[in-house]
């Protein structure tokens, strides 16, 4: 219930009026001091609780608008991976095929028509040929029966001809039938995986040689 401040106040003034000894009065205008106080104490009170309240609604809007902005955030940072991703794999496919491109003569040498290999991608669901979910990506050209498997690399070192080398063995179990050649096709290779290629039976074609 709100205190009626104004009917306080009369009552008090008439006590005040028709206290008959000066202890009465100073004690019936002790009252009205201590009631004129209290009144001046909640309107102050009540008032920083008004500004609080307005305070932690204006905060509660921006908070809100701040979630709503971090969701529109979320979304666009998705939408970004997802174009990223999808020009990283874009580039990834125009760059080998500027790099056969590129070597076409070199190629044709060894047996390989640059504008016909082909991309083969194996997902290894079960785990059956290599590891559980595994991705399997190579070149591969077939001309006459016989099947190629390139790899091609802007830079090749030792580790991604060793990983070729291995990847090879496990698309011939997947296709079923055995590679007539490994090539590798690379702008520049390191000098040991030139080495190890040679080692492995595998073919290079580069432009140079990293020492």
């Amino acid at each position: 219930m709100d205190l009626d401040w104004q009917r306080l106040e009369e009552v008090v003034a008439r006590a005040v009026a028709k206290a008959r000894s000066e202890e009465m009065r100073e004690v019936a205008e002790a009252i009205k001091l201590l009631a004129s106080y209290m009144r001046e104490g909640f309107e102050k009170t009540f008032k920083i609780l008004e500004e609080h309240s307005k305070r932690l609604e204006e905060h509660s809007r921006r908070l809100e608008e701040l979630t709503k902005a971090v969701g529109e955030l979320n979304v666009t940072v998705g939408e970004l991976k997802v174009t990223v991703g999808s020009l990283g794999r874009r580039w990834g496919r125009d760059l080998e095929r500027t790099v056969l491109e590129l070597y076409r003569h070199a190629l044709e040498e060894k047996g390989v028509e640059a504008g016909k290999v082909k991309k083969f991608v194996y997902t290894d669901i079960d785990g059956r040929f290599y590891r559980r979910g595994a991705r399997i990506e190579v070149n591969v050209y077939i001309h006459d029966e016989k099947m190629y498997l390139i790899e091609v690399k802007s830079h090749a070192e030792l580790e991604n001809v060793e990983w070729f080398y291995d990847k090879a063995r496990i698309v011939e179990k997947i296709l079923g039938r055995k590679a007539e050649k490994l090539i590798v096709v690379a702008v520049n290779v390191d000098k040991e995986a030139l080495e190890r290629a040679r080692e492995l039976g595998i073919d290079v074609v580069c432009g140079a040689v990293i020492e």
